[in-house]
């Protein structure tokens, strides 16, 4: 039975756009294939992890039969890309097949039936709903998601807190050795709502966001926050636990601080980073009079040694970070300049923007 008869690239795209999340071996076999569910003038896709879902569809030149089927999603779009531009595409159903037809070219995929598909239960009725431009979202979760922690056994920091309240969206991310924080202003008062979102959604998110000004609409429910734009609809399940208090983290006093321009900091960082410890990814920061000494050993003892000249005029200090947490931050802003804050020798430094109170950045200190 034919379902479908579709330019490759009108099939690709949301294709691409859903299998993401789609992992490649699963203990249920039916989570590493997406669903495609055809009906009349267009073609529905959804793909799970039982965690995430993503659904969008395509519209047809051609009526397609109604009919619904689920097929690997990393295989078909594997085949998809390896086929030449502009070539039509016919999907055909054959029983426990889908049979792939394109020019003189056949593939023929295993398949499984739609019904036994899963799909997340709907959340509810939301807590907060809100837009903001694509763009806007994706440069805030840009300036924080690095600060997510990887697999840490206190699961609520394996992803990122975002916050509406009034009119302002925050989000926060943090690893427990440095908190990266970046709001802006959205349209539309809500009372203050805050979910978690897995590191996983977060991660897709910034893939699938582009840099235009069409509005990404967030509604937040009680164990689920979704997001709809260009078509795409992202759902995810939210982190069960409680986020640490961002504000108590971020410095508020600190007296000494200096301008530096982020991109000679960021090269002098690279280059001094080729000596460091490889194992734990230290840098001394020697602030004195007007200069940053930037030193970096490793165990053979070579020593790579960095200056660069600032306006400051506070104590000396003598001071050690991961070297990586620094060139993360520095790597996804944009800024020409940028404001470190510093207390003593065991305090944390407190990075920013200068006249920009929506964007902070914290990294912990570590002994040399």
């Amino acid at each position: 039975m034919k379902i479908l008869d579709i330019d490759k690239e009108v099939l690709l795209k949301p294709l691409q756009a859903v299998s993401g999340i789609v992992e490649r071996r699963h203990t249920l076999p039916i989570l590493s294939n997406v669903l495609l569910d055809a009906d009349g003038t267009e073609v529905n896709l959804l793909a799970t992890d039982l965690e995430i879902q993503i659904s969008t569809s395509a519209s047809l030149e051609k009526v397609a039969s109604k009919y619904a089927v689920t097929v690997s999603a990393r295989k078909l779009q594997d085949i998809l890309r390896a086929l030449p531009e502009k070539t039509s595409v016919v999907l055909d159903a054959q029983e426990s097949r889908l049979q792939v037809k394109a020019g003189k070219s056949r593939f023929n995929l295993q398949t499984l039936p739609a019904q036994d598909f899963p799909r997340l239960a709907e959340g509810g009725a939301p807590a907060a709903k809100v837009e903001i431009p694509q763009k806007s979202l994706r440069e805030l979760l840009m300036l924080v998601q690095y600060g997510m922690a990887q697999q840490d056994i206190r699961y609520y920091l394996n992803g990122l807190l975002l916050v509406v309240e009034e009119q302002q969206l925050t989000v926060v991310a943090t690893d427990g050795h440095r908190l990266a924080y970046a709001a802006t202003k959205i349209s539309g008062a809500a009372d203050r709502t805050e979910v978690i979102i897995p590191r996983k959604a977060v991660i897709e998110l910034v893939k699938l966001l582009a840099e235009v000004d069409d509005a990404v609409e967030i509604e937040l429910m009680a164990n689920q926050v979704r997001f709809h734009f260009a078509g795409i609809e992202l759902v995810s399940k939210v982190v069960d636990g409680k986020f640490p208090d961002y504000n108590r983290v971020i410095p508020t006093n600190y007296k000494k601080h200096f301008t530096v321009n982020r991109l000679v900091l960021q090269q002098a960082l690279q280059r001094a980073a080729i000596l460091s410890n490889e194992k734990f990814r230290g840098v001394r920061w020697v602030i004195t009079a007007d200069t940053l000494k930037i030193v970096c050993t490793n165990a053979e003892q070579e020593e790579a040694e960095e200056e660069l000249e600032i306006s400051y005029n506070g104590d000396p200090l003598d001071i050690g970070f991961n070297i990586t947490y620094l060139l993360d931050v520095l790597g996804n802003l944009t800024v020409d300049e940028i404001d470190c804050a510093v207390g003593d020798a065991n305090s944390s430094m407190l990075l920013s923007v200068p006249g920009n109170k929506e964007f902070k950045y914290v990294v912990m200190p570590m002994r040399i």
